[in-house]
């Protein structure tokens, strides 16, 4: 019988001592603990294992050896000494909504790590030079050996107020005394590790620390957070396998379906192996449903994302593809002048599909369906200048056939759309890409210019209510496109589908774009 599955909690020894699945990614640990370097930063989207990672070196350098019963590194020759730790999880003031409140904040967090580890705080002092302070004092306690700093999420406070660049310019610069308190005492730190969604390259503790060693592209690294193949074979056998009967899928097939929603990140230079997302695998795998569950959308979207969607932008490019990337673009660099590309990607919404070792330059694409579904429904509510929301009630009318309803929110979509000197760039996208956007962000599987045997149909959407033909006219009528469908037959390849089949076509008016004659008709099977 397998393991429990825990969702509620992500600190390891809780999940050691429960007796919950753990993947055991040890071997990586010690590779990190053990090797000519020890000074480490590390960027991954959110939910994505970094506070596992960081509980599990809290744990190691706090001697626990019994919680790593049967895991890699207990088979190691790894000495079980106790070591001070300072533990930050800066999430935890994060939640300010000004740099006042967030100065209100910090030093209570300070302060719990500084006496949590045995130090002593002092309120007299600023918490920048507590922390310096507690470095000293600890490491002197510990004979000289050092000190084990973890700092969870260190660009949070700065993120949530990315809308507010004044304010995030403020917090950088509270934040700066802190990390700078690193710097001079480089000797004294046994082992340092620092995660976050950004790489902030402003920020002083990379000035501060200049041999600090990157881990987020490293290829030795890439499958350390994340499940693989192998690990979702060793570790979730039984619950994929009662996920798949719960769906009524034949096992290989169920196999193929999982990897489409929830593996497609990548986060080697060199190596082309993806992972799962652990949050997303962890719950559907935790209650089996008849559905995959997007349950990483639904964790909490980045404070500052929707900020930065520019319109223009979006239907200027096409995001299952973005080429020509350089690595630094990767980083934030200046607070008030963030691009919507490195933006997407710091949060999750993109990840590398390739990279050439020629030019330098990396190509994006959308990770999988979980993501790209939220994906679309953020983009048609830019598009539209509405909230999620109501991109969620819009789809609801089409699935529900509710067509005239559909209709009158899908012309208010397109009405939306740039019109004047952006015209030019908008051109090719202005219809099917938008249509397309709203079909996804519904989850249905969608696919444009759909060749078939006389011709190819200009957008098929497929979701369990059923099945849509959509035929897109400019100039013309709806009337026309619904024909067109009809005489070539673009309906043919699903009329054995229990699904019903709905034939939608949509006319645009030429010189301004909009939408102006609609029409649909169910196609009625023998």
């Amino acid at each position: 019988m397998s393991k429990p599955i825990s969702t509620d909690t992500y600190y390891f020894p809780e999940i050691r001592e429960k007796g919950c699945v753990y993947v055991d990614k040890t071997a990586y640990f010690h590779k990190l603990l053990t090797g000519a370097n020890s000074r480490f930063f590390l960027a991954r989207p959110r939910r994505f294992g970094k506070s596992m990672m960081l509980s599990t070196f809290h744990a190691i350098f706090d001697g626990r050896r019994e919680l790593f019963e049967d895991l890699a590194i207990a088979k190691t020759d790894w000495q079980w000494e106790t070591w001070p730790v300072m533990h930050f999880d800066l999430s935890r003031p994060a939640s300010a909504v000004s740099a006042e409140e967030f100065g209100k904040n910090f030093p209570n967090e300070v302060e719990r790590v500084i006496v949590s580890a045995g130090g002593t705080f002092d309120h007299g002092k600023t918490p920048s030079v507590n922390f310096g302070n507690a470095i000293d004092e600890l490491s002197a306690a510990n004979h000289g050996r050092g000190v084990v700093v973890l700092i969870d999420e260190y660009d949070d406070p700065v993120a949530r107020l990315l809308h507010k660049p004044d304010e995030a310019v403020k917090v950088r610069e509270m934040l700066a005394g802190f990390y700078g308190q690193l710097k001079p005492r480089t000797e004294k730190l046994r082992f340092l590790m620092i995660t976050g969604v950004s790489k902030f390259t402003k920020m002083s503790v990379f000035s501060a620390l200049s041999n600090l060693v990157d881990l987020s592209f490293k290829d030795d690294y890439a499958t350390m957070l994340g499940y693989t193949e192998a690990e979702l074979d060793e570790y979730f056998d039984e619950p994929m396998h009662l996920h798949a009967e719960c769906l009524g899928l034949e096992y290989g097939a169920y196999r193929e379906e999982l990897k489409r929603w929830f593996n497609g990140y990548r986060f080697g230079k060199y190596s082309s192996a993806t992972v799962y997302n652990p949050v997303s695998i962890g719950n559907n795998m935790y209650e089996p449903k008849p559905e995959f569950e997007p349950y990483w959308a639904t964790t909490g979207k980045s404070a500052m994302l929707m900020n930065f969607l520019e319109r223009d932008e979006y239907l200027a490019q096409d995001l299952e593809n973005i080429p020509n990337v350089s690595e630094k673009e990767f980083d934030v660099v200046d607070i008030r002048s963030l691009r919507t590309v490195p933006m997407l990607y710091q949060t999750g919404y993109l990840t590398i599909d390739q990279y050439n070792p020629r030019s330098r330059l990396y190509s994006l694409r959308v990770p999988d369906e979980e993501v790209r579904e939220d994906l679309s429904s953020l983009t048609a509510a830019v598009i539209a200048k509405k909230d999620t929301n109501w991109v969620a009630a819009l789809g609801g009318r089409l699935l529900d056939a509710r067509w005239p309803e559909f209709f009158a929110g899908l012309k208010s979509l397109y009405a939306g759309l740039p019109y004047g000197s952006t015209e030019a760039s908008v051109h090719e996208y202005s219809y099917e890409r938008v249509l397309l956007t709203l079909m996804q962000s519904q989850g249905m599987r969608c696919r444009a210019e759909d060749r078939q045997a006389n011709g190819q149909a200009d957008v098929v959407a497929e979701h369990p209510c059923g099945i849509y033909i959509f035929e897109l006219k400019v100039g013309e009528s709806a009337a026309a496109a619904l024909e067109q469908v009809r005489r070539k037959g673009y309906d043919a390849p699903y009329r054995a589908d229990e699904r019903p089949i709905w034939l939608v076509g949509l006319n645009f008016d030429r010189e301004t774009r909009q939408l102006v004659d609609t029409r649909t008709e169910q196609l009625m099977k023998e």
